[in-house]
């Protein structure tokens, strides 16, 4: 579980295509590599990876992780490259600090961001999601993009609106995002049980 918290900016530096629907990351973080552990989770830009090695690149600690054919469908992970900048989180420990929503890492799908309008130290995301993710988002409720822990202030259809404080620019990847970018998003786990709650309750005749 994640918090949605970024901890870390990580940044990719090579993708190895270790078999059909299967490639391997190598990416860069500012974590003691000695801290982290094989097998342990890292969200990279919302997407709950499993770590399979740590070291050193050059003079920067690194992880690696690999993702399957089912991660680069649902998500951007199929669209980064060396180079590519990527927002971290650790996982959950008991005892840490509940200070954004309960992340699982289980991406629903992509968004797309329409819209950007800047203000003096902030900023006003539209996105757009699928239909079917729609109608898990609400007013005042929580979202994950790319692994940020944002709260929607308008929905119409199936765009909303988040706004983005000075703090998030500055320490996330969505300072620099600008329309056509598309995030992974996941909706408020609440939500989809709510949801699933209402679909199944009988209905009055």
């Amino acid at each position: 579980m994640f918090t949605g918290i970024v901890s870390d900016l990580g940044e990719v530096l090579d993708v190895d295509e270790k078999a059909e629907g299967l490639r391997r990351l190598n990416i860069a973080c500012g974590y003691d590599p000695d801290t982290i552990d094989i097998g342990a989770s890292i969200a990279c830009s919302g997407i709950c990876l499993t770590v399979v090695g740590r070291g050193r690149t050059g003079n920067r600690s690194s992880f690696a992780v690999d993702a399957a054919a089912e991660t680069l469908r649902m998500t951007t992970a199929a669209t980064w490259h060396r180079g590519t900048k990527l927002n971290l989180e650790r996982s959950l420990r008991l005892g840490d600090e509940l200070g954004g929503h309960m992340v699982s890492g289980h991406v629903d799908g992509i968004a797309e961001l329409i819209a950007r309008d800047d203000f003096l130290d902030s900023a006003e995301l539209t996105l757009r999601v699928p239909a079917e993710l729609a109608r898990f988002i609400a007013p005042k409720g929580s979202i994950a993009l790319d692994g940020v822990s944002l709260t929607v202030n308008k929905v119409e259809g199936d765009t909303f609106s988040v706004l983005i404080i000075p703090h998030t620019l500055q320490v996330t990847t969505l300072g620099a995002l600008r329309p056509g970018a598309r995030l992974n998003i996941e909706v408020d786990q609440m939500a989809r049980y709510a949801a699933r709650l209402l679909e199944s309750m009988p209905r009055a005749r």
